[in-house]
């Protein structure tokens, strides 16, 4: 049974790659490589890494071949598979306090409700993973394979307040794992997602401090609160941070950074845009940021939106060109958002942008960004609004493939109900710019 829940079948071959010339097709089966089975994408990726391979393929016909390629070193392949990571995925053990995914309302689509704790995703796409579902095995093969960097969702380096938070009794010796990480000389990041009261204050320097320890392997650490919706009804309950709050969790954390920049060099640890927002407190410019290391948490992403935006609008001769369109984003954004088509009317005078914050009704007006704003909720707010000739919603609200939104609503719902086109923006400054300042052709394929 696990053999066959555990077979390699092609999705796609890409064109002109080896395995095209090899007459390799969708529904054949990769069953080993120089003799060796595959477990999962690490294997795959680290035998293919070999100037000569022999490859058994299991045609869909039924028949085998075997296959002597010879390469260069590091040449793909270029085969994709139905599993992206030749395996299933590994769901998450725990039962975090603040948890996301527990507090999504009922009758949303499956997929939001799965939660992910794979370590495969955290080299593959950047997810943060706890480590307590990851075996002794997995952990001696990412050390073989000097697998780097890691992720890794901490939230407190306190082994008995870490498994009371995860609610997992394994939570804590969990953290053993970043002492073979580090002693392996595999590089790391970490997050810490905040709750007032819980491992914020006291608790929150010991894990700064214990984090340093593994300086330089571990790279960064950054400071995230949690977030949550209306649907709390018998979770844990969670305290809100105040404005008072989120300036004194940025003093502490400017206060360890000068520590650390002194003794290693680095700010280390960094806090997330929201508490800016929360405490009124100005945004650092981009050399505060050490090269923008935690963008996936949050870090640095509005000082990089501003800084491109400006660099993009340099770049351009402002004239009288004439245009009136809209624009939607989360609450978060819209103060940043505000400034910056400020700066855009500068230079050109005659386009008019109907800017729009968006409540987020569906999850709870705390939810204030903009990647968790629903169709309906921009629906019911812009029904009735000066809309111009677009509507233009940042990348982060939509699927791109599906073309839909959270609670299901497509595209295509929002442009017919509001009578105007959607304008999908990526989440930089030039492509924000462009979106404002040239006309919307929708042949281009502006749209995801």
């Amino acid at each position: 049974m696990a053999e066959e829940q555990n077979r390699h079948i092609i999705r796609a071959v890409a064109p002109g790659s080896i395995a095209e010339q090899l007459s390799l097709a969708p529904g054949d089966e990769l069953v080993r490589i120089n003799g060796k089975k595959i477990n999962d994408v690490f294997d795959y990726h680290y035998l293919t890494n070999e100037e000569y391979l022999t490859l058994i393929v299991r045609k869909s016909s039924g028949e085998e071949w075997e296959l002597e390629i010879e390469k260069e070193y590091e040449d793909d392949l270029g085969i994709s598979f139905m599993e992206g990571l030749m395996d299933k995925y590994r769901s998450c053990r725990n039962k975090c306090i603040f948890c996301f995914i527990d507090q999504m309302p009922p009758g949303m689509r499956e997929t939001l409700y799965f939660k992910d704790d794979d370590a495969r995703l955290s080299f593959l796409q950047g997810n943060y993973i706890t480590l307590t579902n990851m075996g002794e095995e997995d952990v001696k093969r990412i050390c073989f394979y000097k697998l780097s960097p890691i992720n890794i969702s901490v939230h407190t380096m306190n082994p008995e307040l870490r498994c009371k938070m995860l609610n997992n009794r394994f939570a804590g010796e969990a953290l053993e794992k970043i002492k073979k990480f580090f002693n392996a000389g595999i590089t790391m990041n970490a997050q810490i997602v905040l709750c007032k009261g819980i491992n914020d204050g006291r608790e929150l320097d010991y894990s700064i401090g214990e984090l340093e320890k593994f300086l330089p392997l571990m790279e960064s650490v950054s400071i995230v609160p949690a977030g949550k919706t209306k649907y709390r009804d018998g979770l844990f309950p969670l305290s809100d941070f105040s404005k008072e709050d989120a300036e004194a969790v940025l003093l502490q954390i400017f206060d360890w950074q000068e520590k650390l920049l002194a003794r290693h060099g680095t700010r280390f640890v960094h806090a997330s845009d929201e508490w800016f927002f929360m405490a009124g407190h100005p945004v650092p410019p981009a050399k505060y940021y050490e090269g923008f290391g935690q963008l996936e948490n949050g870090v640095g992403m509005v000082r990089l939106l501003m800084d491109e935006t400006e660099e993009a609008l340099a770049s351009l001769r402002g004239d009288n060109r004439e245009m009136e369109l809209s624009m939607a984003t989360g609450v978060l954004a819209a103060p940043v958002l505000e400034g910056i088509l400020a700066d855009i009317r500068k230079k050109f005078p005659n386009i008019t942008v109907h800017l729009y914050p968006v409540i987020n009704h569906f999850f709870g007006e705390e939810i204030t960004v903009a990647g968790l704003v629903t169709g309906q909720d921009i629906i019911g707010q812009l029904k009735g609004k000066p809309l111009g000739d677009f509507l233009c919603l940042p990348s982060v609200m939509v699927r791109p493939q599906e073309r839909d939104f959270l609670d299901d609503y497509t595209i295509k719902d929002v442009e017919t109900t509001l009578q105007t086109r959607v304008r999908i923006v990526k989440s930089d400054g030039v492509s924000l710019v462009r979106a404002v300042t040239q006309p919307f052709v929708e042949e281009e394929g502006e749209n995801l």
